[in-house]
């Protein structure tokens, strides 16, 4: 059996990018797994995974054999007609073949395949040793690593993310004669820049972590996040509050410090004065520190940083941490007082003379809207429209701010804060803020009722300019982030629950006067002209409002699509989704609530057969060459199946009306499934095309009625595969 051995490889380099270094870590460690597998080298992986810190990237397997398998080849040469003359001697070909394979042809074997018998060199060869092999294996994981700029130094032809300055590569007991970069391998590693002198000894790739360990390093990274976080929580509850770690903040930090220790700091209390989401970027985000937040979640003076050093003198560290934060709060702080002596609403007087979009007027023009389509919905949800208009119009007008100019991420957030300090209701307040949520996709969406009219109404704004501006979203290129947009308005109302019709707020939206110029104009330049659009047969609608209808049904299917991707994440089966899309139902909730439907309906031992049977109905009635009542005659039923039909079909329109009127498709569809039986018995007995006009557009009629109710609540024949 072939001998295990542990296998070390380190990269030693300069300090590595902060946001690249896990995926730098993760790529090396797959490439050359990646590697060893291709050339056969059986592996034991155990635990393992990236290793790294800020100046190095490591793989260390526990367990790589010391040797390939028997690699076995087998090249396939002529066939006997083409090798063998008419006398059994070997032509050409043949000899050809077999010096090239380095033997007499005698020792050659034969094969056959579908064409006939033909010679064939079989070889069997010894494993070469790993050790050999992992030049060629540290070559092709450098080679594989996504390194987009990379750093060259002196005079070498090659680059890499950062200088190498080490190698270290053992197999076993053995050092590798590896070569990277100019760099030969070594059993050399280094320690900590500061608090380690000189080179740390590696007996063995086992021995690797405590050797670093030794050398304060730590150099498995989940190892330094729990030192990391332990280190912040002690400090933080030392100084009487709880740290807040974010979990990208964590991770820049990690991968900042090769030995994290704490440093508890404190700021002026004056600072705390402003709103805590500006001090809460500058620490976290400018310096990667650590906020101390009270038992009510409320911002500290006190903040924790992390040093990579355990300093003999603290207090300095300390001094350093805080003077650097200093400057950015006291501006931060001027930036607040300024604003509070404007106030909130004669901010937006200078909205007036910043552009929104050229087809689309200025930002004031976007209000305007907005607090217009507010108005409308919180009617229908029922919120205070007059509040929620007041709300819509206060709500940009922090984008004049001090404040939102040096901070822009505190868009909507500044906004809460003045208006709180304005005295405007509380209610109107948050909604300022939470008319921005969803902020990022995995972001909640607003909590209010006026902060969701508010995201809803901003939303449906921005799509419905964007389309009728002709900014629709193609490839990759979306300017007004439309897709984002229809995703946070698709989400807002179907997590909401809200009842709302969409594609009349798509409508209502289209129909602003800035809004229809542009549309206007986009027809002009897309659209047909009105001797074309005469030819269309229909002159009960205007030109104008042709154009904005096929947009307003374009920018719900946009929406539509959105919500594709948000189910499937949900795990909703594509054909469920595409179901429900073709009945196009006005409200996003109602949608939802006939997916979740749908998802039940599926479990049914019914549902494929009443799919695959509403699909048959369907491509009949898509054939049918003559005119189909809307309702059957009794008088016309002839067969005992389409009587029995008829009469379960009846009964089921009287079973669920009351439940599809009240939305209540679970209940709907499977009362649906009881028609398996009289609907798979009377194709089984009825002949549907009967000879006779009046019967067959009877049964027709039977089976519109029929697809009618089968595809209440979505189409189900979607559900057939």
């Amino acid at each position: 059996m072939t001998p295990m051995l542990p296998l070390l490889i380190e990269l030693g380099t300069e300090e590595l990018p902060v946001k690249a270094l896990p995926g730098l870590a993760q790529a090396f460690f797959d490439g050359v797994i990646a590697a060893l597998d291709k050339r056969g080298v059986a592996i034991e992986r155990g635990a393992a995974k990236p290793l790294f810190s800020p100046r190095r990237l490591a793989v260390l397997l526990p367990g790589v054999a010391s040797e390939q398998p028997e690699q076995r080849s087998e090249v396939l040469g002529p066939y006997l007609n083409i090798a063998l003359d008419a006398n059994g001697a070997p032509t050409k070909a043949l000899q050809g073949f077999a010096a090239k394979a380095g033997v007499d042809w005698t020792a050659l074997e034969k094969t056959s395949d579908a064409k006939g018998e033909r010679f064939v060199h079989r070889a069997v060869t010894p494993g070469a040793r790993t050790a050999d092999l992992l030049q060629g294996v540290l070559d092709e994981a450098l080679a594989g690593m996504p390194i987009p700029k990379p750093m060259r130094w002196g005079d070498h032809p090659y680059g890499f993310a950062r200088p190498l300055h080490w190698l270290v590569a053992l197999l076993g007991d053995d050092i590798v004669e590896l070569e990277a970069l100019g760099i030969r391998a070594t059993r050399m590693s280094r320690g900590h820049r500061f608090m380690h002198e000189g080179p740390v000894w590696i007996a063995r790739p086992d021995e690797y972590v405590e050797a670093l360990r030794a050398a304060h390093v730590l150099v498995d990274p989940d190892e330094r996040r729990a030192r990391v976080v332990a280190e912040v929580e002690a400090a933080a509850q030392a100084a009487g509050g709880s740290a807040r770690i974010s979990d990208d903040n964590l991770e820049q930090v990690n991968c900042l410090n090769e030995w994290p220790v704490a440093v508890a700091c404190a700021f002026e209390r004056a600072f705390l004065d402003v709103p805590q989401e500006a001090l809460v970027e500058t620490m976290e985000v400018n310096q990667k520190f650590f906020p101390v937040l009270d038992a009510g979640g409320k911002l500290t003076e006190h903040f924790i940083g992390i040093a990579n050093i355990a300093s003999r003198d603290p207090n300095e560290i300390r001094k350093g941490y805080e003077r650097v934060i200093r400057p950015r709060f006291a501006d931060a702080k001027f930036f607040f007082d300024e604003d509070l002596k404007q106030g909130l609403e004669a901010m937006g007087a200078g909205l007036a003379t910043v552009t929104y979009q050229a087809k689309l007027g200025s930002v004031a023009d976007k209000v305007a809207r907005v607090a217009a389509l507010a108005e409308t919905i919180a009617a229908q949800v029922g919120a205070d429209p007059t509040l929620a208009k007041r709300a819509a119009m206060l709500a940009k007008n922090d984008l004049q701010s001090r404040m939102v100019n040096e901070f822009p991420e505190l868009q909507g957030i500044a906004g809460r804060y003045y208006a709180h300090r304005a005295g405007e209701p509380g209610d109107l307040a948050l909604a300022i803020d939470e008319a921005y949520r969803p902020r990022f996709s995995a972001d909640d969406i607003a909590a209010s009722p006026l902060g969701k009219v508010l995201a809803i109404a901003e939303r449906l704004d921005t799509l419905a300019g964007g389309f009728a501006a002709g900014l629709k979203p193609t490839g990759n290129k979306d300017p007004f982030a439309l897709r984002r947009n229809a995703l946070g308005l698709a989400r807002t109302v179907i997590e909401s629950g809200l009842l709302i019709n969409v594609r009349s707020l798509i409508d209502a939206a289209l129909r602003d006067e800035k809004i229809q110029h542009a549309l206007n104009e986009l027809r002009k330049a897309t659209g047909p002209d009105t001797e074309e659009f005469n030819k269309q047969g229909m002159p009960d609608v205007e030109q104008q409002d042709w154009f904005t209808i096929i947009t307003a049904g374009d920018l719900y299917d946009f929406i539509l699509d959105r919500l594709r991707g948000y189910f499937a994440d949900q795990g909703v089966p594509a054909a469920h989704f595409n179901a429900v899309a073709e009945l196009k139902p006005a409200s996003l909730t109602d949608f939802a609530r006939r997916l979740d439907a749908i998802g039940t309906f599926a479990q049914l031992p019914e549902a494929a057969a009443l799919a695959a049977a509403n699909k048959r109905i369907g491509n009949i009635l898509k054939k049918a060459d003559i005119a189909i009542p809307l309702q059957e005659d009794a008088a016309l039923l002839r067969e005992p199946a389409e009587l029995a039909l008829a009469e379960a079909v009846e009964a089921t329109y009287a079973e669920t009306g009351p439940a599809l009127a009240q939305g209540d498709y679970v209940t709907v569809l499977t009362r649906l499934a009881q028609l398996r039986a009289p609907v798979d018995a009377f194709f089984d007995a009825v002949m549907v095309n009967a000879d006779d006009p009046a019967i067959r557009a009877n049964r027709l009629a039977l089976l519109q009625r029929l697809a009618q109710r089968l595809g209440s609540v979505a189409a189900i024949e979607h559900l057939s595969g």
